[in-house]
């Protein structure tokens, strides 16, 4: 009988360590001082690039991990330290998700290194999906590419809006549609390589959380990509768009199949953000006295705090049974993965605004980091599918019907 076991084996628990030293001793200390400033935390960026912790080798490795935990368990480690530099460091992962997702072999080699960089100037990179006219209806997206065979090109036009990295990044990924009358079925990704010219970006956005994560609109205007630009090859995509010309199901589009990989991650992220959250409102309950007496003491904040500890260890549950059955080519019949990202997003929600409350007045301050985690928090509902997508996905994989 094969044994069953939740214990994380010896190169699991190293890489949780190590992550959450780096956490604490570099990124935590720093961290209310690159929310204030808005601006990207290059130097933190280096620092984790030097260790091993920003890189193509550290993604690869995380990634040959036959359980799928080791990208979760860095994941959750890094954002306990903050949320905004680790999305800093952790943001090229998405792009690197999607070329990953779609790429061929020799495009994985040719691009995903240059999304980092060296140690001595580490670069990001940018996915770029989502449109001022198509968020959640990824079916709406206007960005176009066209195909010119004579000189075996493709010219992309258009907008894509709140991209991570977007404008500072050397790589961008974006998504575009081919043909428009297939809908989503009809898109496809390209690269773009650094300093291609027509690609341009607005100033950084200001924004209520993750603010030292930089986040811009993008703007195309006839940018020229050379054929070996588009992820999986023209021969590939024309048998995909042959079969969705002629009704047959193909496998998910672009875009989906990049949040499909990244989910669990994404997931890990706002358990990190959330437990940060639970163990300082736990530490400041058991010193803080009211009426003669530590407020831990008190019914109403022990049942919260113990709702919280519930709450972070369900979702994480979640998150690991996605993170594996995306790592062993388990479908998601029910949903699986948007089960994980949702329940991890509304648990942060809720776990930091439980802080923020025990703490009181003082949580509404900055001189505590519970009003940060509480504004970091509230992306996880939104960004990589919202709260309402995620529960439509899981929806009409239980029914089995287009519910809309």
């Amino acid at each position: 009988m094969t044994e069953f076991s939740l214990d994380l084996n010896e190169e699991q628990r190293d890489l949780r360590d190590w992550v959450h030293g780096f956490a604490a001793d570099v990124v935590r200390p720093a961290a209310a001082d690159w929310d204030a400033r808005e601006e990207t935390p290059w130097p933190v960026i280096q620092e984790a690039a030097k260790i091993g912790l920003y890189g193509f080798e550290f993604v690869a490795n995380c990634w040959a991990d036959p359980t799928g935990l080791s990208l979760p368990i860095a994941s959750e480690e890094l954002f306990w330290g903050d949320a905004g530099i680790g999305m800093a460091i952790f943001g090229t992962s998405l792009a690197v998700a999607a070329i990953y997702g779609s790429g061929t072999p020799d495009q994985l080699v040719e691009w995903v290194p240059q999304c980092f960089g060296s140690i001595d100037s580490p670069a990001v990179a940018a996915f770029c999906t989502t449109e001022p006219e198509a968020g959640s209806d990824v079916g709406a997206m206007r960005t176009r590419a066209v195909y010119h065979e004579a000189t075996d090109e493709w010219v992309l036009s258009g907008q894509k809006a709140y991209a991570t990295n977007g404008g500072i990044a050397g790589v961008h990924v974006v998504t575009a549609s081919v043909e428009p009358s297939l809908g989503s079925r009809g898109q496809a990704a390209f690269v773009v390589p650094p300093g291609t010219p027509g690609l341009n970006a607005t100033k950084k956005l200001k924004k209520l959380g993750l603010r030292a994560s930089h986040t811009a609109d993008i703007f195309l205007d006839d940018v020229r990509l050379p054929g070996s630009c588009l992820l999986g090859g023209r021969d590939a995509l024309l048998e995909r768009l042959d079969r969705a010309r002629s009704g047959q199901r193909a496998s998910s589009q672009a875009a989906m199949r990049t949040f499909e990989l990244s989910r669990p991650t994404v997931g890990a992220q706002a358990i990190g953000i959330a437990r940060a959250a639970y163990e300082y409102a736990l530490e400041y309950a058991k010193g803080r006295v009211q009426f003669g007496r530590p407020i831990i003491e008190n019914q109403g904040i022990a049942f919260a705090l113990a709702d919280m500890k519930m709450e972070i260890d369900a979702a994480r549950l979640l998150v690991w049974r996605a993170a594996w059955m995306g790592r062993n080519n388990r479908p998601f019949t029910a949903g699986e993965g948007s089960m994980s990202k949702l329940k991890a997003g509304e648990v942060a929600v809720a776990v930091t605004e439980k802080a923020v409350q025990i703490l009181g007045g003082a949580g509404f301050l900055r001189e505590h980091p519970v009003e940060r985690w509480y504004r970091d928090s509230k992306i996880y509902t939104i960004f990589e599918g919202t709260s309402e997508i995620q529960r439509l996905v899981i929806a009409r994989a239980v029914s089995g019907t287009q519910i809309r």
